[in-house]
């Protein structure tokens, strides 16, 4: 019976947004916002009863999911003949790195009683960025492309570098070790990267042509267009990791290649991101706010908020800006860039996965909570935050 009623909330929720999507923009509130909102009133903090635990298979699913779409989607859009790899590269090789060791050593500061690997952990789930959240930011024309590309570059693949590191330390702690003792782990990474990249290439190549003979020769309906991206980032994401790849990577390499390849197959792309997809990573927001939340709200302690608060902010924020220097940029972008990194859905992915292989969260909850609330304020004040930031920033940056 609660199944039941969770499908019928979740059915007037996503019918009551959809008619006053538009409206609530207008005010800044965001579609993650409201979905959030609705998994925490169905959660046992208030009205629910029913527990899901963070290792549950299908909230590990709905995550995953929402991931490999989200990254195949943006990939999509990024138009090759335009972009400029000069700023993602600096800032996924030089701010990712700093942003992970700095903030890896504040944490140590502010927890003095958790294990440095642990925080070092904690770092590596908070590191990517989710340009979904502030969604604006990436789509509206106003905001120079250079910088929207520069950032949804940056969100695309920094999940899957940070992803192979991530599982390294996961692995660690669960074999009981407290540090890593050898080098062993940077090969491991590459192939990841390099393999997931190889993959993702070569079948948004094959798919994108097969794609457009079949279209040429009328043998595919109009409604299968929209649903083909779906099966072509997953396809990426298994055959990747079947491989030893990162299956995160291929997904966005295989939307990457597709989305440049046609216009017409972009197009697709984009009205599939526009509904399936859309819908996919709301309700995994909803699936946030019914299981992180409850779980970790307890915790939420002095430590943890003022952790949150810096990581949104000067953790994120100093290492963009060294990774910037000699750009010229003003110190606006500099600071435009910096804040807009969201964390989102590859950090609660992570968490999960992180779960499910050590096995418990208990001992170190603050870690979990600190995740938990990070992800919050950044679905609330990137949400906020997006359109106003937008429009003041492309007043003097045309």
């Amino acid at each position: 019976m609660e199944n039941e009623i969770a499908l019928l909330v979740i059915a007037i929720v996503i019918l009551g947004y959809g008619y006053s999507s538009d409206l609530l923009l207008k005010y800044n509130i965001s579609g993650p916002m409201i979905f959030m909102s609705i998994g925490v009133l169905l959660s046992p903090l208030f009205f629910g009863s029913q527990t899901l635990h963070l290792n549950s298979q299908t909230v590990q699913t709905v995550a995953t999911l929402a991931l490999i779409i989200v990254l195949f989607s943006d990939a999509s859009g990024l138009n090759l003949k335009n972009v400029k790899w000069g700023i993602p590269v600096r800032l996924l090789f030089i701010g990712l790195p700093l942003t992970i060791v700095f903030a890896a050593f504040v944490a140590m500061a502010i927890f003095p009683n958790e294990p440095p690997i642990y925080l070092l952990l904690m770092s590596l789930i908070l590191a990517p960025t989710d340009a979904a959240l502030g969604k604006a930011v990436v789509t509206d024309k106003a905001v120079p492309e250079k910088i929207s590309s520069s950032i949804n570059i940056e969100s695309g693949l920094n999940d899957g570098i940070v992803f192979p590191i991530l599982l390294t330390v996961s692995t660690i702690i669960a074999s009981g070790q407290d540090h890593i003792t050898d080098n062993s782990w940077i090969p491991y990474v590459a192939k990841q990267i390099v393999f997931g990249a190889i993959v993702g290439s070569v079948l948004g190549y094959i798919n994108a042509k097969l794609t457009i003979i079949t279209i040429e020769k009328k043998w595919i309906s109009e409604s299968y267009k929209n649903l083909m991206p779906l099966a072509i980032a997953i396809l990426s994401y298994y055959i990747a990791e079947q491989l030893g790849g990162n299956g995160f990577i291929a997904a966005f390499f295989a939307g990457l290649i597709i989305g440049n390849y046609n216009e017409e197959l972009r197009e697709n792309i984009e009205n599939f991101a526009e509904t399936e997809a859309d819908l996919l990573l709301l309700v995994s927001f909803m699936v946030f706010g019914f299981v992180f939340i409850p779980a970790t709200i307890a915790f939420w302690n002095f430590q943890v908020i003022l952790f949150a608060v810096l990581s949104l902010t000067v953790l994120r924020m100093i290492p963009v800006a060294i990774s910037l220097i000699g750009t010229k940029f003003d110190l606006a972008t500099v600071l435009f860039i910096g804040w807009f990194g969201p964390r989102g859905i590859a950090s609660l992915l992570y968490v999960l996965i992180v779960v499910s292989q050590i096995g418990s969260i208990k001992g170190h909850e603050e870690v979990y909570a600190t995740v938990t609330v990070v992800i919050l304020l950044s679905i609330i004040l990137h949400g906020i935050t997006a359109r106003p930031f937008v429009k003041m920033y492309s007043k003097n940056h045309k």
